[in-house]
């Protein structure tokens, strides 16, 4: 017990199976979900809500217990073998990750949880189980949809399975309350699961305006040893045909047929590591460089730490999001706070994340994309109004702000009676389309 622990008078079992809140984002499974997930935890903590994150160890190194911060502890859960598994052999380890979560709790005292909020459907499985068996509520945050990615799914990418889409429905059901980032995935909730609209709750995903923040850009690049007068165009992410990182390669190769002087300067940086399918099926994208004559001007980068991610931002023109989908978008966010303009496609949670402060593109159309890109770096003045109307945007997205919202939407679960149990029939019947108001 820490010296802080008295202030705690609310305790949350958080549940995050398939990746650690601990993990470097930008590889693997890893992403925007590990930063929710440990900033707002923190933030809760320090609002008198205390947090054990459980997630799935995948090392024999892994502490059974790590604590963050005081009130915040990520316990290790031991399901399956530590490496080799995919996300999608997951399922099959639901079971053991449930026993596990019993185990710690077995021993604390009763009632030692007031609350479980599960992230990602997988999680979902294992928070209905655990809140049933405790009683106590069980919010979710889905983050992303089987049939929101299928109705986007990129050229290749592969479908989500049937069984993703069943269990989602089943938690969505099970749940509360249900956390969306933005308006439209709370209407998706609704219309595509079947949603409840009153137990639909908004909560926008925050930023850590201490990391990521307007900086000086020389000093910046100096850093990541890019020329002061390059133009630098970048991608963050995890590479997967769902973020479309080959889409910025394509868009530099048509700048340069466009604008052969502009060769001299262009840098174009590719931050993140393969994930999801494309660990076993690469993308190929030092190949794609090669094709397209742009090889000498790709820089590949390994993910990086939050404050190197910062930078590199800073230093950015341009910070392109051409995913196919985005539940939020918490790159562009990341990206704007540190007064880099951002480019992104209008799908998803990213024209709420982007607003009027960077570009939107319509689809993946490169014509469409390459003049977007063009309006800022061939227009200073664009560029550096769009830059200061970015930084102040971002402001308005901090985790103190997810967090209060968060406590809440808790608030309001353990005020109202629990949901009776599930009906599957009516889970997996029809589903209805009504609106979230």
């Amino acid at each position: 017990m820490t010296t802080d622990e008295p202030r705690i008078r609310r305790r949350v079992a958080m549940v995050s199976v398939h990746t650690s809140p601990l993990a470097q984002p930008g590889t693997g499974d890893a992403g925007g979900m590990n930063v929710y997930v440990i900033e707002t935890a923190k933030r809760l903590a320090r609002r008198g809500i205390g947090v054990d994150i459980f997630t799935r160890q995948t090392t024999a190194s892994d502490a059974a217990v790590v604590e963050v911060e005081p009130g915040v502890k990520v316990r290790h859960v031991a399901a399956g073998p530590y490496e080799g598994l995919n996300k999608e052999d997951l399922p099959g380890q639901l079971c053991a990750f449930a026993a596990g979560m019993m185990r710690v709790a077995a021993h604390a005292p009763e009632g030692h949880y007031d609350l479980v909020h599960s992230h990602y459907w997988l999680s979902g499985q294992v928070g209905w189980l655990a809140a049933d068996r405790w009683d106590v509520p069980l919010v979710h945050t889905m983050h992303t949809m089987a049939r929101v990615k299928n109705l986007h799914r990129a050229e290749g990418d592969a479908e989500e399975p049937r069984g993703r889409e069943i269990g989602e429905a089943q938690v969505v059901e099970a749940a509360d309350r249900l956390v969306a980032n933005t308006r439209d995935e709370g209407r998706e909730l609704v219309d595509l699961y079947g949603a409840d609209p009153d137990r639909v709750d908004v909560v926008p995903p925050g930023v850590d305006l201490d990391v990521f923040h307007p900086g000086n850009r020389s000093e910046a690049r100096r850093s990541v040893d890019v020329p002061d007068d390059a133009v630098l165009l970048l991608f963050v992410g995890r590479i997967q045909p769902l973020k479309a990182p080959d889409l910025l390669i394509r868009a530099a190769a048509m700048l340069t047929r466009r604008d052969p002087t502009l060769r001299r300067r262009l840098v174009v940086g590719i931050l993140g590591g393969p994930s999801g399918g494309a660990v076993r099926t690469p993308m190929a994208l030092d190949r794609l460089a090669l094709d397209e004559g742009v090889a000498d001007l790709v820089r590949f980068v390994a993910p990086t730490d939050r404050d190197g991610l910062a930078t590199w931002m800073r230093a950015a023109d341009v910070v392109t999001v051409p995913s196919h989908n985005e539940s939020f978008g918490l790159v562009a966010v990341e990206a704007q706070a540190c007064g880099a303009v951002v480019v992104a496609t209008d799908v998803g949670g990213l024209p709420t994340a982007v607003g009027d402060a960077g570009l939107l593109v319509d689809g993946h159309d490169l014509h469409a994309w390459v003049d977007a890109i063009e309006s800022v770096i061939d227009n200073p003045e664009r560029q550096a109004d769009l830059s200061a109307r970015a930084a102040e945007r971002a402001r308005g997205f901090a985790w103190e702000v997810t967090a209060e919202r968060l406590a809440s939407v808790y608030e309001a679960a353990l005020a109202t009676p629990r949901r009776a149990s599930i009906n599957e029939s009516d889970t997996l019947a029809g589903i209805p389309t009504a609106v979230i108001p």
